[in-house]
């Protein structure tokens, strides 16, 4: 049977066949190692990191003595529930992430991950919950992602991916009109993401 580590854009954690292109954690064990079924604490710590699926030939064994391993179906989804790239296995990618980061919030010095940890954590859950937020989807930059009723869709610049496990489904328009969605994507991140951060898609968003 599918482990239940697989996560959603609103920070649900289901259990699908579908493996996804990145792992990561919230900073330590979420499940019972005898089981591998979780527990109740949504996270650890408010380190929250997107990692490759393979670094330096280390293996785990999945949901075992260690942390609880999680997987994305991408960075976009990855971002969408407030996690940054890892400074070990992503460094290219973190190096990256943290000059947007410096840039969109005009620092006179690179941040530290513990300083953008804990603002992502400020933004990404208000007690236990998904934090979200109401903006004009003009405004919002490829890799942002929103929902409309129960459907995530990505953002992208020509239309709306529809999201799921499995992928992202045909390209929709985006709405003629000035349109109020939900965002997913703290704002954070949609800020990196303007200041010109390039997150990893699932292949089947075709070329960006």
């Amino acid at each position: 049977m599918p482990l239940q580590n697989r996560v959603a854009p609103d920070g649900a954690l289901h259990a699908t066949p579908h493996r996804g292109t990145l792992m990561g954690n919230r900073g330590g064990r979420l499940h019972d190692p005898a089981t591998r079924r979780l527990l109740s604490q949504g996270w650890r710590s408010i380190r929250w990191i997107a990692c490759t699926l393979c670094f330096r030939r280390r293996h785990r064994d999945v949901m075992g003595a260690g942390y609880t391993e999680l997987f994305f179906l991408d960075e976009v989804t990855a971002l969408a529930d407030g996690h940054r790239p890892c400074f070990e296995c992503r460094r290219a990618d973190a190096l990256r992430f943290q000059a947007a980061w410096q840039t969109a919030h005009a620092l006179p010095t690179p941040p530290r991950a513990s300083e953008m940890d804990a603002l992502l954590h400020r933004e990404r859950r208000t007690g236990r919950t998904k934090r979200t937020l109401r903006r004009p989807l003009s405004d919002l930059p490829p890799g942002s992602m929103i929902r409309m009723g129960d459907t995530p869709l990505a953002v992208r610049e020509t239309g709306l991916l529809p999201w799921s496990f499995a992928g992202y489904g045909a390209q929709i328009a985006r709405p003629a009109c000035e349109t109020l969605v939900e965002l997913l994507t703290p704002p954070a991140v949609v800020a990196a993401l303007q200041a010109g951060y390039r997150p990893l898609w699932h292949a089947s968003a075709g070329p960006c």
